[in-house]
């Protein structure tokens, strides 16, 4: 099972080894330290972490560290973790924003999870506050909980929202030059820093067309994703659509509507400009197809138009 990326940097530090570092290039590393926003907070929620069928970590003390373009991390004070099952290790990495990272390897019975824990034991002044806390990599470990619920992926950030609203807008979509969906019942759901996604029910969507896929990935804010690739005539646009049948409780209105990556808009054929990342190429919006298999034929790969995303103004034919 795949998950779903968040930004592009995952939750680690930043592999940079410090024997390759001089004093000036530390320094130079130290000063830019106040160039990268970060800001930390207490959560109010219990989080604990299972390894192995053990919890290692359990705190009401938790932090999340927010730093530009990367995942909140959650910082957990040292007493909170069983760090009689870890081992340190003589792996580092270096980190121009926080310093120098120790690591730990996880050993519970047989069962050995290398350099999934790292702490900075000597941080910069302006982090100095993680000094005594140790992070997790999410996918070193085997389940994160907050309070009594699993979470996924990785901590949910409270400055997010995710809003889903009825809207009776026009939307068609059109894959390989045929409508494959066309509603005015759609739900449009806005997610902060992310593309408006169009969720429409199934009764408005050619069925006949979708072909499951294999592929499932998940999303902290909604859940388990299961796809479908888009079959026309000879061609078949792989993952091109997705949809949450049991999303979490949090995201009720979405389950069992359909979404198709409006990334694969064809503006050569619409003025309608569709939301772009901030950033081309951001994790955060890698959602798209992995690959689309094309005519063979020069000629007829001319022909095959990429799928296209209309939100038409109300009133509009």
């Amino acid at each position: 099972m795949k998950g779903i990326p968040g930004w592009p940097r995952g939750p680690g530090p930043e592999p940079m080894n410090t024997a390759c570092l001089s004093d000036l290039a530390v320094g130079t590393a130290r000063d830019h330290a106040r160039s990268r926003p970060s800001r930390r907070s207490r959560s109010p929620r219990r989080v604990r972490i299972k390894f192995d069928g053990e919890i290692i970590a359990d705190s009401t003390n938790a932090h999340l560290l927010f730093e530009t373009r990367h995942l909140p991390v959650y910082y957990f004070p040292r007493s909170d973790v069983r760090m009689d099952r870890m081992t340190a290790t003589d792996h580092h990495t270096f980190c121009p924003y926080k310093g120098t990272a120790s690591y730990w390897t996880i050993a519970v019975g047989d069962k050995v999870s290398e350099n999934a824990v790292w702490g900075y034991p000597e941080p910069f002044e302006e982090v100095a506050a993680i000094k005594d806390f140790v992070a997790f990599y999410w996918n070193r470990v085997d389940a994160w909980y907050e309070e009594d619920e699993e979470i996924f992926v990785h901590p949910r950030d409270p400055y997010k929202r995710v809003d889903v609203l009825d809207s009776s807008r026009s939307v068609q979509v059109v894959v390989g030059g045929q409508v494959v969906a066309e509603t005015r019942r759609a739900r449009f759901l806005f997610e902060t820093r992310l593309p408006t996604r169009y969720y429409i029910p199934p009764e408005d969507v050619r069925m006949d067309l979708l072909v499951p896929s294999e592929t499932v990935t998940r999303c902290p804010y909604k859940g388990k994703a299961r796809y479908y690739s888009v079959k026309i005539n000879d061609n078949q646009y792989r993952d091109l659509v997705w949809s949450y049948p049991d999303p979490i409780p949090e995201c009720p209105k979405i389950k069992g509507y359909l979404c198709f990556f409006n990334e694969q808009v064809d503006e050569r054929a619409t003025r309608i400009a569709r939301q772009r990342c901030a950033r081309p190429g951001h994790a955060r919006c890698r959602k798209r197809p992995r690959s689309v298999e094309r005519p063979r034929s020069a000629g007829a790969a001319a022909r095959v138009r990429r799928a296209r995303i209309l939100p038409r103004a109300p009133g509009s034919v």
